[in-house]
């Protein structure tokens, strides 16, 4: 995934048609306009369509087909994180890279690039807005 841009195109018409006829290739970069040359856009109703003998299967949203494992597995995965959060949010950013790169502003500083260049904001590193000294000295002036 490339925030906020299209997925670059991984497999060339050509290569497609050079396949063994019957493949199966499965599109899961759909959503940002496919990672195939020769994809288009599916549904659950109608999932697939051929290309030179290839078989594509692109449906935006895929895990909408299994909506409740889906559901399941997300919540597994996001709990320690929310209760993490939950539990001492700074504590939790400093501790874990991945919620840092979710921040986007902490204290007044935009913590993510794409934000800050979009907007015209300085940008300082989430580890960095996060870094003990930084929290004093912000306190308190």
């Amino acid at each position: 995934m490339i925030p906020g841009a299209a997925a670059p195109k991984l497999l060339s018409r050509d290569l497609i048609s050079r396949m063994q006829r019957g493949a199966v290739v499965v599109d899961v970069a759909i959503d940002q306009g496919g990672c195939f040359e020769t994809s288009r856009a599916t549904t659950h109703q109608q999932p697939t369509f051929v290309v030179d003998d290839v078989v594509h299967y692109c449906v935006a949203n895929m895990p909408g087909g299994v909506a409740r494992t889906a559901t399941m597995a997300l919540n597994n995965a996001t709990l320690p994180y929310a209760l993490a959060l939950a539990d001492d949010p700074i504590a939790a950013l400093v501790a874990d890279r991945h919620l840092q790169n979710g921040l986007n502003v902490y204290r007044g500083q935009v913590t993510y690039k794409a934000v800050a260049e979009a907007l015209g904001y300085d940008y300082i590193p989430a580890d960095q807005a996060l870094m003990p000294g930084q929290l004093l000295s912000r306190v308190a002036s």
